[in-house]
């Protein structure tokens, strides 16, 4: 096969062009680099092609159904029941993703970054090896080089994926049935998402987690977790906390699993029960991902990755190699594996590489949550702020007591802000209900620029809107 030798003279290369590799390609390109990008996919990497722009798709069909289901709460009657045509959503899905796609690689093209389609690896420090799928090879030089190689659906060992019966976050995007019926193992954001979707599709949904709550992230408050399930449960989806799977045996059409409980000294009363065994169309495990690091040549520069695949980086994101960023899921859970972090981790990573000493800042991610109610939270929960020794008080504020909530039948949720009881100052705010992926905005902003309670209390909000909640919450906080 041709070999070709593409010299950048010099230049950045990124290898990854998911939402870290593509931001950091662009800052790069926009600081006057020649930029090559290496993609052995589709532009977008996991959150526009398998992530967080399809799940979306399919949530806004759950949403639409769920609304047109209260329709005569309103006086709208609507016919006979409405119903979801999968096919025709999946189609509606793929155009979206195609339309994004076009205009990722149009802004791109905009910044003169060249666009290799292929396996990046690197052969050397400043060598990439590029294996397209006819198996010819290219060779690109780089003065600084970008990873950004993602990460993939972890998976049970003992538990398969068949793409059938057993699937990932992967193949639920691609059915062209509604399942009957469903158990999600994991009951982490994915898990929790597709249980809101496919609940409102008509699916009888089942949450098996192995810890005490849903969304057992040390990032998400406990009243989250709570009201999201309470909401679940008005949904009929049935969540098994402190339970795993123990087996599962596929016998013609049927998917038998077998469910048994996590001892603790919390729970030490469930260790007389009995497994239990649930029939189920499709299995779905949501059960964490893993990196994608094998098998690309980073032991060839000194790049240092722990156990598990995942790289480490300094505040620069730089690598333990010289003019060696990475960026993205692949840094692992000890960071945020978030799509607006690689993002910013892209941009970060960029800058240095182009000479300038830009650091990272983690302190105000938030973090949004798709589910049905939406959980949405940045900074410190009350468990954090009490755990870092600040002297802290938390305050919540419930959805149903606004005008517009009431208005538009969302009453379902809660807003709370933890602050500072010296200074005011705005340490964490935690939401839960109608819109709060967009309402965390404001919180953000708050926490990372010190806001006080003073200050957004003072900040007026149009009514009627969701957003007043954050206004009242605040002055709550300060015994108004």
């Amino acid at each position: 096969m041709k070999n070709r030798i593409i010299n950048m003279n010099p230049g950045v290369t990124v290898i990854g062009a998911g939402p870290g590799g593509y931001a950091a390609a662009l800052r790069a390109a926009g600081l006057g680099a020649n930029v090559s990008l290496v993609e052995r996919d589709k532009i977008g990497g996991t959150c526009l092609n398998r992530g967080c722009i399809p799940s979306k798709t399919m949530k806004t069909a759950a949403e639409i159904l769920e609304n047109l289901g209260r329709a005569k709460e309103f006086g709208i009657n609507c016919g006979k029941s409405p119903s979801l045509d999968i096919r025709r959503l999946m189609e509606k899905k793929d155009r979206v993703i195609q339309t994004l796609n076009q205009g990722m690689r149009g802004q791109l093209k905009e910044q003169n970054v060249t666009i290799l389609k292929g396996k990046g690896f690197v052969k050397k420090h400043g060598l990439v090896s590029i294996r397209h799928a006819d198996g010819s090879t290219e060779e690109v030089q780089w003065d600084r080089l970008i990873l950004s190689t993602g990460s993939e659906p972890g998976g049970i060992p003992s538990i398969p994926y068949d793409g059938e019966r057993i699937i990932s976050s992967d193949d639920i995007l691609n059915l062209t049935e509604i399942p009957k019926s469903i158990i999600i193992v994991g009951g982490g954001v994915i898990g929790c998402e597709f249980a809101s979707i496919f609940s409102a599709f008509g699916s009888s949904v089942t949450i098996v987690e192995a810890l005490s709550r849903l969304l057992p992230l040390s990032s998400v408050d406990d009243a989250c977790s709570k009201t999201l399930q309470r909401e679940m449960k008005k949904r009929k989806i049935a969540v098994n906390l402190n339970s795993t799977v123990e087996k599962v045996d596929i016998k013609g059409e049927r998917v038998i699993v077998t469910i048994i409980p996590v001892i603790s000294e919390k729970n030490s009363e469930k260790k007389n029960l009995k497994p239990v065994e649930l029939e189920t169309e499709k299995i779905l495990i949501c059960t964490g991902r893993r990196s994608n690091t094998a098998g690309m040549g980073f032991d060839n520069i000194g790049i240092k990755l722990d156990s598990s695949g995942w790289v480490f980086v300094d505040q620069h994101m730089q690598t333990g190699a010289e003019g060696v960023y990475a960026v993205g899921d692949m840094l692992g859970p000890e960071k945020v594996m978030l799509a607006h972090m690689a993002s910013a981790e892209g941009l970060v990573a960029a800058e240095n590489a182009m000479g300038k000493k830009t650091e990272i800042d983690y302190s105000a991610v938030p973090n949004a949550i798709f589910t049905i109610p939406e959980v949405a939270c940045v900074g410190l929960t009350e468990i954090q702020a009490g755990e870092g020794g600040l002297n802290s008080r938390a305050d919540s504020i419930l959805f149903r007591t606004l005008g517009k909530a009431q208005a538009a039948g969302e009453l379902a949720g809660e807003a709370k802000i933890v602050s500072d009881v010296e200074t005011g100052l705005i340490v964490g705010v935690h939401l839960i209900g109608s819109h709060a992926t967009d309402l965390i905005a404001e919180g953000t902003l708050a926490v990372k620029n010190g806001i006080t309670l003073k200050e957004l209390a003072e900040t007026i909000h149009a009514h009627p809107t969701i957003a007043e909640v954050m206004v009242e919450v605040a002055r709550k906080a300060l015994d108004e």
